[in-house]
């Protein structure tokens, strides 16, 4: 019951995240948002470090822990951010549930993990369903501009979640999203121009959303991402993600009273059909152990 509540805890807060970004952007700038976002989220861990429960990093991992900072945090939350400038809530959800297809083709590349037939045709699927949505939808400039954007957003989280594994070895899940946090948040230092202006203007539900995006789907949702990790096999508690784009859906409607154009609907089954097939038929059985590279 522990392990259910924190995967759904999760799954609620991570696809709040899209609405709450929409809600926000109505009285900041992407810069100001997503800067605001990871200050407070900064400030959380700040607070929880001076439990003394966050140990400093190894200075030999620093180089891959900033590394990581930049794709994971920087790249990924910019680019969505300010993609949702042209993209819907539930549509950009719907972009960002291809990572598992990412995934696919990285540990492929990387780790020369084999796949299946249909491994590949899941993949061949999702990719039909990405352009669909980014180059169908809406025959705009900006929306593909911000579909493109997303996309980026996806292949940058995807090496971040990837490449962190070995990273876990030496350092628990809330030290690391700390690290990640602290690191990556500096970057977005170069939005901060006029930030003081932008608060003081902008309405109360912006602001109160940006605090809510760094409080909850930035901080307290990867404590309960860690905790549902300890107490179950990552492999079924990632399962739980596939419906993470419904749920951003859903929520973006009550929220924002937000639907999707149809051909993201019909999209998004693209995308979901495809990672189902990747990630349940799509790797290859070996009776030969692999080894991954750690650093």
């Amino acid at each position: 019951m522990k392990t259910f509540l924190a995967v759904a805890v999760t799954l609620i807060l991570w696809s709040s995240a899209f609405a709450g970004i929409k809600e926000g952007l109505a009285g900041y700038s992407p810069g100001h948002l997503v800067l605001m976002r990871f200050l407070v989220a900064s400030a959380v861990f700040l607070l929880y470090a001076c439990t003394g429960k966050i140990r400093l990093p190894r200075k030999e991992d620093l180089p891959k822990i900033i590394g990581l900072s930049l794709a994971g945090i920087t790249i990924y939350h910019s680019c969505l951010t300010f993609g949702e400038m042209a993209v819907p809530a539930g549509t950009a959800g719907l972009l960002i549930a291809s990572v598992p297809a990412f995934t696919a083709v990285f540990c492929y590349l990387l780790f020369k993990e084999r796949m299946t037939k249909l491994g590949w045709s899941g993949i061949i699927i999702g990719f039909v369903g990405v352009a669909v949505i980014s180059f169908g939808t809406h025959q705009t400039f900006a929306f593909a501009t911000g579909a493109i954007l997303i996309l980026i957003a996806a292949i940058s989280t995807t090496l971040f979640f990837i490449l962190q594994k070995p990273l876990f070895s030496r350092y628990s899940a809330v030290e690391l999203t700390a690290y990640f946090t602290w690191f990556g948040t500096v970057p977005m230092l170069m939005f901060s121009h006029g930030i003081f202006e932008a608060v003081a203007a902008a309405p109360a539900a912006s602001t109160w959303s940006a605090v809510y995006l760094g409080v909850l789907p930035s901080a307290f949702a990867y404590i309960t991402w860690a905790i549902a990790l300890k107490n179950a096999p990552a492999s079924l508690v990632a399962s739980g993600l596939y419906i993470n784009p419904l749920l951003a859906i859903f929520i973006a409607w009550i929220w924002l009273g937000e639907v999707p154009h149809s051909i993201a609907f019909f999209g998004g089954v693209f995308i979901i059909a495809g990672v189902i097939l990747v990630n349940f038929f799509g790797q290859r059985k070996t009776k030969i152990k692999r080894k991954h590279a750690a650093g």
